[in-house]
């Protein structure tokens, strides 16, 4: 008697902490696979664009932007509190107010 003998052919349900964390994996590597597939269709009709070098020279216009964006939200440090209050009543007194 082979070790498939004893099987119904039904589908496999781990049980217990490890069997979850079987069902995990396999669900990450699924979804992993699901989405590369996705990608992959989502280039190759974008590579078939006649315009492809135009879309291209955008995208990277853009991710310039969002990086340009980025660094100066993330990487500008705002000046202190007490700075800008200092700044604020000094100009309040030179305007004679």
């Amino acid at each position: 008697m082979t070790q498939d003998a004893g099987r119904s052919g039904g589908p496999v349900r781990p049980e217990g902490p490890e069997g979850r964390a079987v069902l995990l994996v396999a669900g990450l590597a699924d979804l992993a696979v699901t989405t590369l597939g996705s990608a992959l269709g989502v280039v190759s009709g974008l590579l078939r664009r006649s315009d492809a070098a135009e879309l291209a020279s955008e995208a990277e216009q853009d991710l310039m932007a969002r990086g340009r964006l980025a660094l100066d939200r993330y990487a500008a440090v705002p000046p202190a509190h007490l700075e800008l209050l200092a700044r604020h009543v000094t100009a309040r007194e030179s305007n004679g107010v």
